[in-house]
């Protein structure tokens, strides 16, 4: 099986190509693809070094799959040229999640909706995927009707660049204008562009993918998006209110049970999900469960993950191995 990692030198991309290789996927060609002033340099897997080509030759090697990383504009040109050669797409970037005609997948959660037809796949936003981890089972049992978030959302998520920016500023230098402000030191409530709502981008995608990969446009979702100094995951916290009441133990043994969730919530040991523990690990961790108290039915909640992995390149390699699984590749 050829597999073609499409921005295989970036942030994301090398934590894909980290994933197919823990994860044993039964790749026998891997071909990564950078811009062109990536073409040449080696990248590393499995021990063995491969030379980074340009789309145009990846795609005259016929992959039956590729993974792409390497944002929007790139996603919606490129996609469906590998697509027309009959390989399988998941696509990391937002070009394709809101399509009418595509999945948006995450395959704890609806994984059961993917065909053979579907080549092109769209893999969430990092931030959608660990909330709606913990909403799915929430949602089967007792019927979400409204949610609350607010994210704490690591560097990682702009890139290296950005993670480069936050320890340079750490160490007493200047920024080199990747975000807005100072991201040392502070908490920048500002992801991705303002829209005329006066919500960003970030938050938008939040309110949209949650209806699309729960498959239910009656979910009510506002969200506040917000970068933080840290580097090993996003976390969030999120308020649910549910359309039925609940039990807090019943709460926590459904998420127990749900596929990729963890719990850690035992406030009297101090115990929480943090991105300090969450960092290199494929889980979603939930904790500070608790009842609202100031309106019914409603829910608190803290989610952390490592949004390269769960939030992205884990999430990604989930989708192939699916595909995999199903005989289409």
């Amino acid at each position: 099986m050829r597999v073609a990692v499409v921005g295989a030198t970036g942030l994301v991309g090398s934590t894909m190509l980290q994933i197919l290789a823990e994860r044993n996927f039964p790749l026998t060609e891997l071909i990564p693809v950078a811009s062109e002033r990536s073409v040449g340099n080696k990248v590393s897997f499995n021990g063995k070094e491969y030379s980074v080509v340009t789309a145009d030759t990846a795609i005259a090697m016929k992959p039956q799959l590729a993974i792409f990383s390497a944002g929007g504009s790139v996603s919606l040109e490129l996609a469906p040229k590998f697509a027309e050669i009959g390989c399988y797409v998941v696509d990391n970037s937002s070009a394709w999640r809101m399509h009418p005609e595509k999945k948006l997948i995450v395959p704890e959660v609806n994984g059961y909706m993917l065909q053979k037809h579907d080549y092109i796949i769209a893999n969430p936003n990092c931030s959608t995927i660990q909330m709606v981890m913990v909403l799915k089972p929430l949602h089967d049992k007792y019927g979400v009707k409204r949610v609350v978030v607010s994210t704490y959302q690591s560097v990682t998520g702009t890139g290296q660049k950005a993670v480069q920016e936050l320890l340079d500023e750490r160490a007493g230098g200047k920024g080199h204008g990747v975000y807005p402000h100072p991201i040392d030191l502070n908490v920048i409530p500002h992801i991705d562009v303002f829209q005329d709502n006066g919500y960003t981008k970030e938050e938008m995608k939040m309110v949209l993918e949650t209806c699309k990969i729960m498959g239910d446009d009656s979910i009510k979702v506002t969200a506040t998006t917000v970068r933080v100094p840290v580097m090993g995951g996003h976390s969030e916290s999120v308020n649910v209110e549910m359309k039925n009441d609940f039990d807090e133990s019943e709460v926590k043994e459904l998420l127990s049970n749900m596929s990729g969730v963890v719990v850690i919530d035992n406030p009297a040991e101090k115990a929480y999900p943090m991105p300090i523990y969450a960092a290199g690990k494929d889980e979603v961790f939930v904790g500070r469960i608790r009842r609202d108290y100031s309106q019914p039915n409603t829910l608190n909640c803290w989610i952390v993950a490592d949004n390269l992995r769960k939030g992205a390149a884990t999430n990604a390699v989930q989708i192939a191995k699916y595909l995999h699984a199903q005989g289409w590749i």
